[in-house]
Parts: C-alpha cells; sequence; structure tokens
C-alpha cells in the first residue's frame, strides 16, 4: 500500500506534459517565416521565445496581423498559447502550426496534462517548455549562430 501511494505523489507532483511534434522537413528549404499574429495569447515572452529559436536556426521571422500577410510568405506559421492560474500564470498549453502553399509542413504541440497537478516544473518559464519543443520542429535545421 505504501508502494502505490509513494507512485501515485510522485506522478502527482511531476505531472505529465505531452509535446507532439511533425518536424519540419529540411526538403521545405524554410529561410523565412511570417507569423501571423495572434492577439488572444496573453503569454508573456511566448512569441520572442519561439522567434528567437528560429533565428539561431538561421530562419528568419516576420509577424504581421490577421489579414495583412505580406506577398512575399512562402511560410506561414499559426500559433495559440494558453496559460493557466495557480498562484501565478504559467503556460499550460501551445500550438504551432507551419504551410507552404496552403500545406501543413510542420505542427508542434507543447500540453501541460491536468494542469500540471502539484508539479513545480509547471512553473518552469516559457523558454525553458517550448525550447525543446521549437527545436524538435526544427531538427533538420542545424543551429547557425
Amino acid at each position: 500500500m505504501k508502494k502505490v501511494f509513494f507512485l501515485a505523489l510522485v506522478f502527482g507532483l511531476t505531472g505529465c506534459t505531452a509535446i507532439d511534434v511533425s518536424q519540419i522537413s529540411r526538403a521545405h528549404k524554410v529561410e523565412h517565416v511570417c507569423i501571423e499574429s495572434n492577439p488572444k495569447v496573453i503569454v508573456d515572452g511566448f512569441v520572442d521565445t519561439v522567434t528567437q529559436i528560429f533565428q539561431q536556426r538561421g530562419i528568419s521571422t516576420q509577424i504581421y496581423n490577421a489579414g495583412a500577410q505580406p506577398n512575399d510568405c512562402e511560410v506561414i506559421m499559426f500559433y495559440t498559447a494558453r496559460r493557466s492560474w495557480d498562484i501565478t500564470p504559467y503556460l499550460s498549453y501551445a500550438e504551432l502550426s507551419l504551410f507552404k502553399d496552403n500545406t501543413q509542413i510542420g505542427y508542434a504541440e507543447y500540453r501541460l496534462r491536468g494542469k500540471g497537478g502539484l508539479a513545480l516544473n509547471k512553473w518552469a518559464s516559457v523558454e525553458s517548455k517550448m525550447t525543446p519543443v521549437v527545436e524538435q520542429l526544427l531538427g533538420q535545421y542545424p543551429v547557425t549562430n
């Protein structure tokens, strides 16, 4: 019985993070990504973190408002992110979808199952949560700087 209680406590404290990624193939030759701004996302540092990782891989980014897509955009990224509250706000969900010629070429999702439960890492920074997700998404694109 003590083992069952201990395991339940450990799983409750660690929470579960789910990451689902469909990596962007190097064959797509992504050099620039236009990111459609999502004003519903109020997660501090989210867009900055994502764009920084793209730039580390030699992929430039440009943010535009919905309905004002620049004509020279070959690759477009849409995103959403949600925060949850438990004493302070924290990132609990994020999704990135990348399209080229109206075809999805990449997808990444970060999900904190059960909103993190009692896990202390649920309050980790947006950067520490999203960096491994975006790096996996861009895994075929080496770091250039």
